[in-house]
């Protein structure tokens, strides 16, 4: 079970690279396909700066995530990966009942079954 929570850690930490990234560099090409729903076309030039903030703290997620990697010992890397991945279940759930349900199943979902891994392994 520990390899598959360092799985789920590491997807984790990638998709919120990817969200990084968008947020802060594709706000008005990807992030305007991935929100198109969400938000009308003329609103993505003038969000471009809240975007980029937003992108900055799930890189913030991420980073807190990739260090779990390097910790040697156990308890403190389960505690650090537990508090990182608590962070993101919260986002996910709060983006779910203020924006869309999707982001409960893009970002809070993976986040719950890597904090259910670390606690069975």
């Amino acid at each position: 079970m520990e390899i598959v929570a360092k799985i789920l850690i590491a997807v984790v930490a990638l998709e919120h690279i990817y969200i990084l990234w968008m947020e802060m560099f594709a706000w008005e090409t990807k992030g305007k396909e991935v929100f198109k729903a969400a938000l009308p076309a003329e609103m993505f030039k003038p969000t471009k700066g809240l975007a980029a903030n937003q992108g900055l703290y799930n890189g913030f997620l991420a980073a807190g995530l990739i260090w779990t990697f390097f910790i040697k010992d156990a308890e403190w890397q389960t505690n650090i990966a537990l508090f990182f991945l608590g962070c993101v279940a919260v986002a996910g759930i709060y983006g779910a009942i203020s924006a869309t349900k999707r982001i409960f199943f893009v970002q809070a979902l993976p986040a719950i079954l890597a904090i259910i891994a670390i606690l069975l392994k």
